[in-house]
C-alpha cells in the first residue's frame, strides 16, 4: 500500500486529488494538511511514502516544507503540485530534492502514475510541464546550458542516449525496449549517469538533458 500525504490550502483541490487517489487500488491518503508546517508535522507522525505539496501555502510554503521533509523524512518522496504560472519555482524545487512536478489540472492517470513512480524510487514530470520546459529552453537557453553540455560531454555516447530518453520521460523499461537491452542494464546506465552528473533523481537529470540538447521529440513516449 502506497501511503500519501496531501497538502494544499484549497479544500476543493484536496478533495479532488483525494477522490482520484482513493479510487486507485494500492494507494491510501493517510493525512491532509492545509499548510506546509502542518504537512511536516503530519509527515513525522504518519511517515508517508509520498507527499503531494502545493507550492503556495500559508505558514510554510511547499518548497520549504520539501526541504524540511528531506531532512526529517528522507524516506518520503515529495511531489510538487504546480501550475504553469509557477514554472519559475522548478529550479528551487530541484534544490530541495523533490521527486517530481505535477499540474493540478493533470490527467488523473498522470497523477496516479506519478505517485506510483516516485513511491518506487523514480520521479515524475507532467507531460505538459515537460513540454513547457523544452519550449522555454529552446527559446531562451538557460545560463547553465553551457555547463550542462560540458557535464554531459563526459558521458559515453550510450549514456547520453539513455539520458536523452530519460529526459523525454521514458521509464527504464521503455528505454530498454527502445535500445533492445535488458532493464537491468538500463538501471546500471542510469546509476552511472546520476553519479557522473552528481544528481539525486531523474527530474534533475532530465533538466540537464534538456539544457544540453539531448532530448529529441522522437524520443518521447508514444
Amino acid at each position: 500500500m502506497i501511503r500519501v500525504l496531501l497538502a494544499d490550502d484549497e479544500t476543493i483541490i484536496r478533495a479532488g486529488v483525494r477522490a482520484i487517489l482513493t479510487t486507485e487500488p494500492g494507494i491510501e491518503v493517510v493525512a491532509e494538511a492545509s499548510d506546509g508546517r502542518e504537512a511536516v508535522e503530519l509527515a513525522r507522525r504518519h511517515r508517508p511514502d509520498v507527499a503531494l505539496l502545493d507550492i503556495r501555502m500559508p505558514e510554510m510554503d511547499g518548497l520549504t516544507a520539501a526541504g524540511e521533509l528531506r531532512t526529517t523524512n528522507p524516506g518520503t518522496a515529495v511531489v510538487v503540485l504546480t501550475t504553469f504560472g509557477e514554472d519559475k519555482y522548478i529550479e528551487k524545487a530541484l534544490d530541495h530534492g523533490v521527486a517530481g512536478f505535477l499540474l493540478k489540472a493533470s490527467d488523473p492517470r498522470d497523477l496516479i502514475s506519478g505517485v506510483r513512480a516516485v513511491a518506487s524510487g523514480g520521479s515524475c514530470l507532467s507531460p505538459l510541464v515537460a513540454r513547457r520546459l523544452m519550449t522555454e529552453l529552446r527559446r531562451a537557453p538557460s545560463p547553465r546550458a553551457e555547463a550542462s553540455i560540458e557535464r554531459t560531454a563526459l558521458l559515453t555516447r550510450r549514456e547520453q542516449e539513455v539520458l536523452g530518453m530519460l529526459g523525454a520521460g521514458l521509464s527504464n523499461a521503455e528505454i530498454a525496449r527502445r535500445l533492445h537491452l535488458v532493464e537491468g542494464t538500463i538501471k546500471t546506465y542510469v546509476s552511472a549517469i546520476f553519479t557522473q552528473l552528481e544528481v539525486r533523481n531523474r527530474v534533475q537529470a532530465a533538466i540537464i538533458a534538456y539544457e544540453a540538447g539531448l532530448v529529441k521529440d522522437t524520443d518521447r513516449a508514444r
